[in-house]
């Protein structure tokens, strides 16, 4: 009699089971890549180190290799454990031609690393070094990342950082652009970030090319906050997402500190250490990464509608404050902290995100919106925004993001 009603029961948790209806979930043809600078010295390539980035969540490596052969090992061992690699050596320099060949039909390729932060007067020379290397392989991106804001003429070669970003589309056959910023002070944000932010993602909209940006992950130097802590590099990533970003990459992954000779930035707060172990940095960019997975079927594709800013006192400079709501949104209050509204489109629906600009104190968000909006939580699940109480605290440097159909017209 026992067993008669074990296997009764049984059978009627599975036909509940079964009709309970799948959860709801961002569907994504792709991942959001997530490329981190000074991954692997060529001394340490290995399958279990390469192993160990994967599992970091991080999907491109990027490090200058001594010589084809080091480049050649690293890319074996990156496609034993299913990474890929941007190539740089100094035979892409001097004989792209060959090296592209070489390299052009190997699994872990994904691009050509031609340089950092180039002077403007550089890309002529840098437009025809991208055109030899695509003479030969039309299939992998030539990668060249750009100045900040704050660079002076000087290191620009020119007064505007709007020519700067823009030459560069029209001279460098480049598939995206890229800039690097480090704003997360110790106590502040810096002032001219979302300025650099507004400018690059208009520029890069203007050139019909999507663009890269960065979050720091080391020590830099002594105004930044260390260790780089969740809030931080959240902060970064869903700003840079929030602005159109459709690529990540991490500086750095590896110490660029050697342990015997002195360097200028101090980087010794890497996920990995100079000595080869893995910091508490390690563990924060697995959670960042696994976020940024999770919710590429997001910010993947997404196109830009508006980004504004609010808060109390003034806003960045070069941005614009926010004064009215899409129609789906009822209440958006955050009792005067500052904060970013960003209004994405991706596909049928708007994304709205939310994000706490105070990477060191929580704050109060009072939010409302009709019976269309749904939330996005970090998993990638979506649940209908009602099931939250009206007024919730978003963690520091945190984003709480949100989903509603397009009208249609």
């Amino acid at each position: 009699m026992k067993l008669k009603n074990s296997l009764l029961f049984c059978a009627i948790l599975f036909l509940c089971i079964k009709n309970v209806p799948a959860q709801e979930r961002v569907s994504s043809k792709g991942q959001i890549p997530i490329l981190a600078w000074y991954s692997i010295p060529a001394g340490e390539t290995t399958v279990a180190r390469y192993q160990e980035m994967k599992d970091a969540g991080i999907t491109l490596q990027f490090t200058g290799f001594p010589d084809i052969d080091a480049m050649q090992k690293a890319l074996d061992v990156a496609a034993k454990v299913g990474m890929k690699m941007v190539v740089s050596c100094p035979e892409l320099k001097s004989d792209p031609e060959k090296t592209a060949r070489r390299f052009m039909n190997h699994p872990a390729v994904v691009g050509y690393h031609l340089i950092d932060e180039p002077s403007m007067v550089a890309y002529p020379e840098l437009g025809n070094w991208a055109r030899r290397i695509q003479a030969v392989d039309k299939n992998h991106f030539c990668y060249v990342n750009l100045f900040p804001n704050f660079a002076d003429s000087s290191r620009l070669g020119t007064s505007s950082y709007r020519e700067y970003v823009s030459e560069c589309a029209k001279q460098i056959p480049l598939q995206f652009l890229s800039f690097d910023y480090y704003p997360v002070l110790k106590e502040k944000l810096s002032d001219s970030w979302y300025e650099n932010l507004e400018a690059f993602s208009d520029e890069s909209k203007k050139a019909g090319k999507p663009f890269w940006a960065f979050a720091l992950t080391t020590n830099y130097d002594e105004g930044h906050i260390t260790p780089q802590t969740l809030a931080a590099m959240r902060l970064q990533v869903y700003s840079n997402l929030a602005y159109g970003a459709q690529g990540i990459q991490y500086f750095t992954y590896w110490s660029a500190t050697s342990l015997t000779t002195a360097s200028i930035e101090d980087q010794r707060g890497a996920p990995i250490s100079a000595a080869g172990k893995r910091t508490v940095v390690y563990d924060r960019i697995k959670l960042m990464s696994e976020e940024i997975k999770n919710l590429s079927g997001v910010f993947l594709g997404s196109k830009m509608v508006s980004v504004r800013h609010m808060g109390k006192g003034r806003i960045p400079t070069g941005t614009v404050r926010l004064t009215t709501l899409p129609d789906a949104i009822k209440v958006l209050e955050t009792n005067g902290k500052p904060a970013l509204v960003a209004l994405l489109e991706n596909g049928e629906n708007y994304i709205l995100v939310v994000i706490n600009k105070d990477f060191l104190n929580s704050m109060d968000l009072t939010f409302y919106g009709n019976d269309t909006v749904k939330k996005v939580l970090k998993d990638g699940s979506i649940v209908p925004a009602s099931v939250y109480e009206n007024s919730l605290e978003l963690d520091p440097g945190d984003a709480a993001i949100y989903m509603f159909p397009i009208p249609k017209k």
